[in-house]
């Protein structure tokens, strides 16, 4: 912020320093009605009065190479100069008020929303996904500490905060005791860890999802409290391997985690109806593995035999699109 009006006081003292450069060399130009010599002093005064205001008429340009500089040249640095300071006020004063006023106001009512920690390229696409998925951007809260990367959150729609999610003070203002999901992509590893312990400590049963860059990285991150832990690096390399093996596989795992594609993978508690049923047997999408007491159990296993209350259920769906078509 200091920055931002160092710049802009020093533009403006550099437009007055032009003027009262050419001022006093076509001191000539004008006239004092007081004692009717043009002293430096003299200059600098109706510099600053030419350029705040119109002036007084107690010091006046006389000849028409100095009523042209005046009308051509100081008429527009006036109106310049004001731009500036009205900006500036706009910025810090008037902007700052409402973007707190605003805030304060979503964060009342933040509830049930998904706090992105890391609004850079990883981010960016995990937003659009949401968005594509069904999840109202205003359902979104974006934490960075790029004003660019921000701007471009709040011109989707989503609520955005300027500020570091690794500190405590950050993350209660958005509200994540009260979040439906974290996802972070910080693009640090160390720092994603450190975001992951300071949301697992403020809210001890938010699900977090964490992408992290060095396989060694991996552990560290769940043993920090993320809940789901991606390597896009390993990923990418499962991706390649399975091309080996034919190209029509690797299509399928990009329809599967795309919402543009054709099926999708869904996770679901086991329904009432469905306890005793074998995973197989589900009627509307194809089951592939259930989750009891948090170990996994694929389809041709026996414990998918038959469902149990409990059960967390993944299944291969139809898109939304194609089921509606």
């Amino acid at each position: 912020m200091w920055v931002s009006i160092a710049w802009r006081v020093l533009a403006s003292l550099g437009l007055l320093a032009s003027v009262i450069f050419v001022h006093w060399l076509e001191r000539a130009g004008l006239k004092d009605a007081a004692d009717g010599h043009i002293s430096f002093i003299d200059i600098i005064y109706f510099t600053m009065i030419s350029v705040t205001t119109t002036g007084y008429g107690d010091i006046v340009p006389i000849t028409e190479r100095a009523r042209l500089f005046d009308a051509l040249v100081v008429t527009p640095i006036r109106i310049f100069v004001v731009l500036i300071f009205v900006g500036t006020a706009y910025t810090f004063v008037f902007r700052r008020t409402w973007d707190k006023w605003h805030m304060a106001k979503i964060q009342r009512n933040l509830c049930g929303h998904t706090v992105i920690a890391g609004y850079g390229a990883g981010g960016a696409q995990v937003v659009d996904e949401l968005i594509k998925r069904g999840t109202k951007a205003g359902d979104i809260v974006v934490i960075d500490c790029d004003p660019a990367a921000l701007e471009r959150a709040r011109l989707i729609g989503c609520s955005v905060l300027a500020g570091d999610a690794t500190r405590d003070d950050t993350l209660r203002d958005v509200k994540i005791i009260r979040a439906k999901a974290m996802m972070i992509a910080a693009g640090r590893d160390d720092t994603s860890i450190l975001i992951t312990l300071t949301a697992r400590y403020l809210a001890p049963d938010l699900p977090i999802a964490v992408t992290v860059r060095n396989h060694d990285n991996e552990l560290p991150a769940r043993q920090a409290g993320a809940t789901t832990v991606i390597n896009p690096v390993s990923f990418a390399g499962l991706l390649l391997a399975s091309s080996s093996d034919g190209p029509r596989i690797v299509d399928y795992m990009a329809d599967l985690v795309s919402k543009e594609g054709s099926v999708q993978l869904a996770e679901r508690a086991v329904k009432p109806d469905e306890i005793g049923q074998s995973l197989s047997s589900l009627d509307r999408g194809l089951g592939v593995r259930i989750y009891r007491n948090a170990r996994p159990f694929g389809f041709w296993e026996p414990e998918a035999k038959s469902l149990m209350a409990g059960d967390v259920i993944i299944e291969i769906m139809p898109s939304v699109a194609r089921e509606g078509g």
